[in-house]
């Protein structure tokens, strides 16, 4: 089933309790994750990558030493989708290990 854009954007606020954050240019959701250490950070990016590979949606990211930048956007829908609130989810689940 092909994405659809996000309408309800009171589903975001679980995900800005978080430290989510909306971008202020486009529709998409931005947060830095801190880890201890490179290895831990790599670690955080190669789990989040086998469950971005699993829902077919992948993140733009950026990993400088300990600290993991990530954007999420549906580019087929131009804007946030389900995707991208499961993604985030995700990925916090993950960042905890």
């Amino acid at each position: 089933m092909p994405a659809k854009k996000l309408t309800d954007r009171k589903a975001l606020l679980p995900l800005l309790a978080t430290g989510w954050a909306e971008e202020k240019d486009r529709d998409a959701i931005r947060k830095d994750y801190l880890f201890r250490n490179f290895v831990e950070a790599f670690g955080f990016m190669t789990r989040a990558a086998i469950w971005a590979e699993k829902l077919n949606h992948h993140p733009e990211w950026s990993n400088v030493y300990r600290t993991v930048t990530v954007v999420l956007t549906t580019h087929d829908v131009d804007g946030l989708s389900q995707l991208d609130l499961d993604l985030a989810q995700k990925m916090d689940e993950l960042a905890r290990y």
